[in-house]
């Protein structure tokens, strides 16, 4: 197995058209978060059924995988990851998060970020009382370890545990980007269908300074008077 086979089946299954609109749909241009990334132009599913193919990569060859300038291989290195991990003993684990957390500079989209972090990192630390680990990436100058720090909360939302995202959500409140924006909204949101108290706990307390795309993505799935609400909270006096 070796990660120009897997390169060269992804190409058998590429498309031009499909390529030019990853480059603008994944913002490639000058001065975008995915500046200089690079297509193949074959769909996630057709992505994730060449992983399939190859479970037994060794990570010698997925970094050459992540390595690559193409998309793609960068997204069925981190399906073959995830995948790995799902079957892997303890010892492996490690061996594969140690592996993860040193090439996050190669997971260097949001697609590629949220199709591992928490399957990875997320599950790693999902029974563990130290999640120092969260931190570290959330304190991090790399926008994806942020990102990676943000959605890997998500196994704990699933396990009704949310203290870490609402921590992550009012840290990142000040944040530049709409990529941290967006993952703690959507993260906020998969709180509010668990319970919906914590959420609006949440933004009683911080509505009125959450960047409004982080508000819009985390009030998706309320009623619409709820909705409006909250949307239209920063002008209602609440003295």
């Amino acid at each position: 197995m070796s990660a120009q086979e897997i390169k060269n089946k992804l190409i058998t299954l590429g498309n031009p058209e499909k390529a030019h609109h990853s480059s603008y749909f994944f913002k490639t241009a000058k001065g975008q978060y995915g500046y200089g990334d690079k297509f193949i132009g074959c769909t996630v599913p057709e992505t994730r059924s060449v992983a399939k193919q190859y479970q037994g990569l060794s990570l010698k060859e997925n970094k050459k995988l992540l390595d690559d300038e193409m998309h793609e291989c960068r997204l069925c290195a981190v399906f073959i990851l995830t995948d790995q991990f799902k079957k892997a003993n303890e010892i492996d684990r490690n061996e594969i998060l140690n592996f993860y957390l040193a090439h996050t500079y190669r997971v260097n989209n949001w697609d590629l970020v949220d199709a591992s972090s928490y399957k990875i990192v997320g599950e790693w630390l999902k029974n563990r009382t130290d999640r120092s680990l969260i931190y570290q990436l959330a304190d991090s100058e790399l926008l994806w370890d942020q990102r990676i720090a943000v959605v890997s909360t998500l196994t704990f939302i699933r396990n009704n545990d949310f203290n870490d995202i609402l921590k992550l959500s009012e840290k990142f409140l000040t944040h530049r980007h709409d990529l941290i924006h967006k993952a703690c909204g959507w993260m906020l949101r998969e709180v509010g269908k668990r319970d919906e108290a914590v959420l609006t706990f949440f933004l009683d307390e911080h509505a009125a300074k959450m960047p409004r795309t982080m508000l819009r993505y985390s009030i998706e799935k309320f009623p619409e008077d709820l909705r409006k609400y909250y949307l239209n909270y920063k002008t209602i006096d609440r003295n």
